[in-house]
């Protein structure tokens, strides 16, 4: 393992982070696996499967079997880690703006569309090496303007030559469930079963520009931009989501790194003898067709379901007690479907976003995330 401390735009004068980096493997070595986890710093279930992911890297490099590159961002958000309110960590926005650090990485299409028109060729292995160089230089050549946009910006750096992208998040109550591109859901369903994944949620576009989004569509637009040349979808992105908050134990990051390791030695990573692959415990469905349950009054949230269970159109999730008057209200699911997470807190406002679901009709446009 090759360990590397990249340096960061300080917060202010004297306040210096940096972004820790370890490399598995031969630089330059193909297939190239992207890792990173808690790019949202207070989502820790992804940063102890991360530490577990890097002590079985260790082990396997040391017996010779990494046979690609791998790249291990074990804490993605040095800004977020160092932020605190009133003792409480606060990773998923910065402060200085109020930016989500997974939303807002650069859009790269159009500029590259420019820079690759009358270069590609046909021969696919050709033109995956040229849109990626061509990545790389547009990437190079974007403004940064704070230190949040310097982070983005390195973190992409770091994953856009790859050819798969694993960004580890986690939720606030749920099962694993997992966001991809629609075009790469046959590439991550190994993984989705290996996982144990409840819910897997694909669009060609979600909205707001997500990290994963940021290596993956590229892919897919300057396919149909140039669809008289053969353009091979150069990198698999996903975003998973190790189940809740609370969810931080080695049984269950032991258990996640093994999966990771054992998907990683079924495209050709980590050499060894292929695993067996478990039934999958969902099918895809669209991030359009994901219905948020939520609040029709203010008042205390009491759940009447569980996460990872089967709910109907019309199911009571939640009931909303008035604690001054005693009425109850009752949030209702939309959709038939999965409802794979719901909130920490007990008290919400009229409006309030309680659980999601996943469904099987896409019904929603524009912004598909939550904040």
């Amino acid at each position: 393992m090759k360990t590397e401390q990249i340096a960061l735009s300080p917060l202010a004068p004297g306040a210096n982070l940096s972004l820790t980096v370890h490399r598995f493997g031969e630089a330059g070595a193909r297939p190239r696996v992207y890792i990173q986890a808690a790019l949202h710093a207070d989502e820790i279930p992804g940063m102890i499967a991360a530490h577990h992911v890097r002590e079985r890297l260790l082990a396997l490099e040391a017996e010779g079997k990494i046979k690609g590159e791998i790249i291990l961002v074990p804490s993605a958000n040095p800004i977020g880690l160092s932020q605190r309110m009133l003792g409480t960590p606060v990773g998923r926005f910065d402060f200085s703006n109020g930016m989500n650090f997974n939303r807002g990485y650069p859009y790269l299409v159009p500029k590259v569309a420019e820079r690759v028109a009358g270069r590609l060729a046909d021969d696919g292995a050709a033109n995956v090496r040229t849109i990626r160089e061509a990545l790389v230089a547009e990437l190079d050549a974007t403004p940064v303007n704070n230190p949040a946009e310097v982070l983005k910006k390195t973190l992409l750096r770091l994953a856009i030559e790859a050819d798969i992208v694993l960004d580890l998040h986690c939720d606030s109550e749920a099962v694993m469930h997992f966001y991809t591109h629609t075009r790469s859901a046959d590439e991550f369903a190994p993984l989705c079963a290996l996982l144990g994944v409840r819910a897997i949620l694909l669009a060609e576009e979600s909205g707001d520009d997500p990290f994963d989004e940021a290596c993956s569509r590229p892919w897919a637009e300057l396919a149909d931009r140039f669809p008289d040349r053969p353009i091979p979808f150069g990198c698999h992105s996903t975003t998973v989501e190790f189940r809740g908050e609370g969810d931080v134990n080695h049984d269950y990051a032991c258990a996640d790194a093994k999966a990771l390791i054992d998907y990683l030695t079924l495209r050709g990573v980590i050499a060894g003898e292929a695993p067996k692959v478990p039934a999958a415990l969902c099918k895809p469905t669209p991030l359009a067709a994901s219905v948020p349950v939520v609040a029709p009054a203010s008042g205390i949230v009491v759940f009447q379901v569980q996460p990872g269970a089967e709910v109907k159109a019309g199911d009571v999730i939640a009931e909303i007690v008035d604690p001054l008057s005693g009425k109850v209200a009752q949030a209702k699911a939309g959709c038939d479907g999965v409802m794979f997470a719901r909130i920490l807190g007990r008290f919400a406002g009229e409006g309030q976003r309680l659980a999601k679901i996943a469904g099987t009709i896409a019904s929603r446009t524009g912004k598909l995330l939550g904040a």
